[in-house]
């Protein structure tokens, strides 16, 4: 099964970087990779959720509808995209690597008829967009950890 993977090492405590993770509502200070278009609704597991995407920087918007397959609190975040013929699942994982540290991983696995097809096209963009998105996070919730705040939006 064709995927793409990053990780980080974040320099803060597993729960504030949950919470900044799952807390889509938070996404408009640091995240310029997916965008949330509902962002007073929460993620809730078996139920849709409305996102977008940009991959690189000015690039438009792509919305995008996924199913919250699976919420481990402070672990694990998983969605599901769909057309037919090909299927895109984003995992979102987080590990304890020692005091106040934290290893972020974001895989997606691809599948369905049309992989062959749509994976040429999208993925040194996509993979750019995960270590775009990794790297902002670190970012943030390391400038958090010390009590400091960030500009307000960076989309």
């Amino acid at each position: 099964m064709p995927s793409l993977y990053t990780e980080i090492e974040i320099n803060s405590p597993r729960s504030l970087v949950w919470q900044i993770l799952f807390h889509k509502e938070r996404w408009k200070y640091w995240n310029t990779f997916l965008y949330d278009c509902h962002p007073d609704l929460p993620f809730v597991q078996g139920q849709e959720t409305l996102l977008s995407l940009k991959r690189t920087r000015g690039e438009e918007d792509i919305e995008f509808q996924p199913l919250v397959t699976l919420i481990q609190p402070g672990i694990c975040l998983k969605w599901l995209s769909t057309i037919p013929g090909f299927r895109n699942e984003h995992v979102f994982e987080l590990q304890d690597i020692g005091s106040d540290r934290t290893k972020y991983v974001h895989r997606e696995n691809f599948s369905g008829a049309l992989s062959p097809v749509f994976l040429p096209f999208i993925r040194q963009d996509e993979q750019q967009g995960l270590r775009r998105m990794a790297q902002e996070l670190k970012e943030y919730a390391e400038t958090q950890k010390n009590g400091m705040n960030r500009s307000p939006s960076r989309r």
